[in-house]
């Protein structure tokens, strides 16, 4: 009795060692991990004035088609300046030390998964990156320079007719406010970019087994319907902008879903090599649990 007593403390303390580590070991991921994106703070906070000047490309482009020269944009509030500098700060602290980030990320999953896992999940940690790069590209380039020309087509030059006062026009000019447009281009670069992870997204669940081209297919009407509505959410009033944002998803989607026909085509290739492919899923869950460790790719 007093054996098993005394057993006891060390199989729990044995069982928590383990957990104890993992813990720590992401304890110290997360510290670098933070200190990596605080100095990609602090390096964006000493150059964001140009950082702004460069977000601020498309509105002075659009207003010069427009013939007006001057595009400066004004502070509301006498803090709102240091506030547009954090929110800079911020974003680009973010996209300076997210590599770094995954990397570390990648450090603390790797160990507890197989090698052929772990060369199926990498590409997606770098597939995911460069998606986002480039949605927040299409958005910056394409749509920005779109629904800011829309916007501006609300102003309307005032005239004061000196001979006839009632038929004088109140102008409408566009004075911006910093906070607010750097907040809407902000919304614009990240909508767009995580539309952009649709791809990644369905292929790695389409790796995992959780969704198939067939499924995706089967859905598709109710998958134009959600786009569309994303469509009117994430853009302005501005019927182009919300057809080249629902074209662009949509074809997103559509390569999603050979994209996982690919998947499920190598996987039944495998199978067939090995002798483990059954056309029928109840004969195939039968050979799953008699041998679960060949099956386990599937």
């Amino acid at each position: 009795m007093t054996d098993q007593a005394t057993s006891a403390p060390d199989e729990v303390e044995e069982s928590s060692a383990p957990l104890i580590e993992h813990l720590t070991e992401l304890r110290s991921r997360l510290i670098h991990s933070v200190v990596a994106f605080i100095i990609g703070m602090v390096i964006c906070f000493t150059i964001w004035n140009p950082i702004f000047n460069f977000l601020t490309h498309p509105l002075c482009s659009a207003m010069a088609e427009r013939g007006q020269d001057d595009c400066g944009l004004i502070l509301i509030k006498l803090q709102e300046g240091f506030f547009v500098a954090i929110s800079i700060s911020l974003m680009g602290g973010l996209l300076l030390s997210f590599p770094y980030i995954a990397f570390q990320m990648w450090r603390f999953v790797a160990p507890g998964l197989y090698k052929n896992e772990q060369g199926a999940f990498l590409p997606f940690l770098i597939a995911s990156p460069f998606m986002f790069f480039l949605g927040a590209s299409f958005a910056f380039y394409v749509v920005t320079p779109l629904a800011f020309d829309f916007f501006l087509g609300f102003q309307q030059a005032g005239t004061v007719m000196s001979e006839d006062v009632d038929n004088a026009t109140a102008g409408i000019a566009f004075q911006g406010s910093a906070q607010e447009y750097l907040s809407l281009t902000i919304k614009f670069i990240v909508a767009f970019g995580l539309c952009f992870q649709l791809p990644v997204l369905l292929t790695l669940l389409g790796k995992a087994g959780l969704v198939s081209a067939k499924g995706l297919g089967s859905v598709r009407k109710y998958a134009v319907v959600a786009i569309l509505v994303l469509a009117a959410l994430v853009t302005p009033p501005d019927v182009i902008t919300q057809v080249i944002l629902f074209t662009v998803v949509y074809g997103l989607y559509e390569i999603s879903i050979f994209l996982v026909g690919r998947i499920e085509v190598k996987r039944e290739a495998k199978l067939r090599a090995e002798g483990l492919w059954v056309e029928d899923e109840d004969e195939f869950d039968e050979e799953l649990d008699q041998h679960p460790e060949e099956m386990d790719d599937k």
